[in-house]
């Protein structure tokens, strides 16, 4: 037998083993089977020949166990590629009526005067936390004050802008 023949007859004689190694990693037979396959289009041109049949079975099941991994790699992104939704931008939008545009505008307004009513402090806090995106830690940190008053201020303000909006009919 010639030496460049070494890894068709090692893969040859290993393969029912291989793609059992394989199997339980990908969890499909078919699957472990044309990862064996590739293994060895891999495998043949870079097999160590001169190093002995163990040390070229032992690079050939790296092989197959590298390419597994990366196929259940690629298919949990492919997974969760197809069950994410689009994104809202690609989505059509429906367009506002002019009621909605004149009740989304009031609304604005109630806000507004409301956000113009609170002490400096709170609104400062209610801006931070709620447009900002600052964590309350931020907020008190930022304000001076402690965690639980700077919640305090958020969801005092948030009370009132509601029960504004609330007489307000919004």
């Amino acid at each position: 037998m010639r030496e460049r023949d070494m890894p068709a007859v090692l893969y040859a004689s290993h393969r029912a083993a291989l793609v059992a190694y394989a199997t339980p990693i990908l969890g499909s037979r078919e699957a472990a089977e044309d990862v064996v396959q590739d293994a060895f289009l891999k495998f043949a041109p870079a097999a160590p020949a001169a190093d002995g049949t163990e040390r070229g079975l032992g690079y050939l099941y790296r092989i197959v166990r590298n390419l597994a991994l990366d196929a259940l790699k690629r298919r949990k992104v492919e997974v969760r590629v197809q069950q994410d939704e689009p994104p809202f931008w690609v989505l059509p939008q429906e367009l506002a009526t002019p009621e909605q545009h004149a009740v989304l505008g009031e609304e604005v307004r109630v806000v507004a005067r409301i956000m113009a009513e609170l002490p400096m402090e709170v609104r400062i806090a209610v801006e931070m936390h709620r447009f900002g995106g600052h964590t309350l830690e931020e907020v008190a940190a930022h304000l001076g004050v402690s965690v639980a008053t700077a919640h305090r201020h958020v969801r005092s303000a948030l009370m009132r802008i509601a029960a504004g909006l609330d007489r307000h009919g919004a």
